[in-house]
């Protein structure tokens, strides 16, 4: 069950007084809600207004922190990428004392899963920021990226097959699909091959052919028992399965093959990818320099060192997983939180007595 707090009585509730039409009783208020997933590279926060059928972003922010920089090898938050989050969670506060949010869920997710000071980070962050971070187990993770996601599945495809690729960790889902009934989790793994992991078990973002090669070959590895278990290659041979993918790499692949001078998560969310594109821009990346890949309107300096590893779990995905194409998700944990809130808020609109 998810767990809804309110940020009521903190310093985070400081900010603008609501306006004509906004006050708590007003006709028509509709109250805010919050969702922020701080994970091991970036940040970022959701705020919205809950309607029936969905829910309306009113605003947003993502910055990268690179909390889990380090981690891998020490097995601790550095105080450098502490400082980093902080200040990016100080911005998320003002923001959700100024939108009046009156209920949100804030979550970490693997960089804190791992680190053994990540108990003490976010008893920091609640002193700093007002804000009280919970970290999730990774299964929760992926599963509220599902959640978030699923308005892009076809529930007439018997199954899909789902991949987060994070900073720290990629989760992969195996779910079976019907219509009318809600999708069923038959398979679930993570993996510790997120983007930041990957770089840095590597050593560089630099890679020769054979490096990156080597690459994709450790991480089809580290998925083949996870195909053998639920014998997906199979379903995918008979037509039976659809692909999504979510997060950085994904996207920025995806905005890349648009042709895209700047990155546009209105063509990007739900567009489809060919594997033959995957290979193309994939291969393209990983022959780059830094400042060349640094250069692409999708990427820019914070991500460039980073996504040559995307890359290299995307191409093993896609060659153990031969689904030909693949529907691109700029969504997921935050949505899905946005998404249970809304169902909470409008199942307690319901419950209350009609005003005589």
């Amino acid at each position: 069950m998810a767990v809804v707090q309110s940020l009521r009585g903190t310093r985070s509730r400081r900010g603008r007084r609501p306006g004509a039409g906004e006050r708590r009783g007003a006709a028509g208020f509709v109250p805010a809600i919050a969702a922020l997933d701080l994970g091991t590279n970036n940040c970022r926060l959701l705020i919205a207004r809950p309607h029936p059928g969905g829910f309306r972003v009113i605003d947003g922010f993502s910055r990268i922190v690179r909390l889990g920089e380090g981690v891998a090898a020490s097995g601790e938050l550095s105080e450098a990428a502490m400082a980093r989050a902080i200040d990016a969670l100080s911005v998320c506060a003002e923001k959700i004392a100024r939108r009046q949010v009156e209920r949100g869920r804030y979550v970490a997710t693997e960089a804190c899963r791992r680190a053994g000071n990540g108990p003490e980070f976010l008893r920091r962050v609640r002193e700093a920021t007002g804000i009280a971070l919970e970290t999730i187990p990774s299964r929760e993770e992926a599963e509220l990226t599902l959640a978030g996601c699923l308005p892009l599945l076809d529930p007439a495809t018997p199954y899909a097959l789902t991949f987060d690729v994070g900073g720290g960790s990629a989760e992969i889902l195996w779910v079976r699909l019907s219509p009318g009934a809600d999708p069923e989790i038959e398979g679930w793994i993570s993996l510790p091959c997120g983007v930041v992991t990957m770089t840095e078990r590597y050593g560089s973002a630099e890679f020769t052919p054979a490096e990156y090669e080597a690459m994709v070959d450790d991480i089809e590895a580290m998925l083949r028992p996870f195909d053998e278990a639920y014998g997906i290659g199979g379903a995918i041979a008979r037509g039976e399965v659809q692909m999504l993918g979510t997060a950085g790499t994904v996207t920025t692949i995806a905005g890349i093959n648009l042709g895209l001078t700047r990155y546009n998560r209105a063509m990007v969310d739900g567009c489809w990818l060919d594997f033959d594109a995957v290979h193309e821009v994939s291969r393209m990346l990983a022959g780059a320099s830094f400042d060349e890949r640094a250069a692409h309107a999708c990427i820019g300096e914070g991500r460039a060192e980073l996504v040559v590893a995307g890359c290299g779990v995307l191409e093993a995905v896609c060659r153990l997983w031969p689904a030909g194409r693949l529907r691109v998700a700029d969504r997921g944990v935050r949505e899905g939180i946005l998404i249970a809130l809304t169902d909470e808020y409008l199942q307690e609109g319901a419950q209350q007595p009609a005003v005589q």
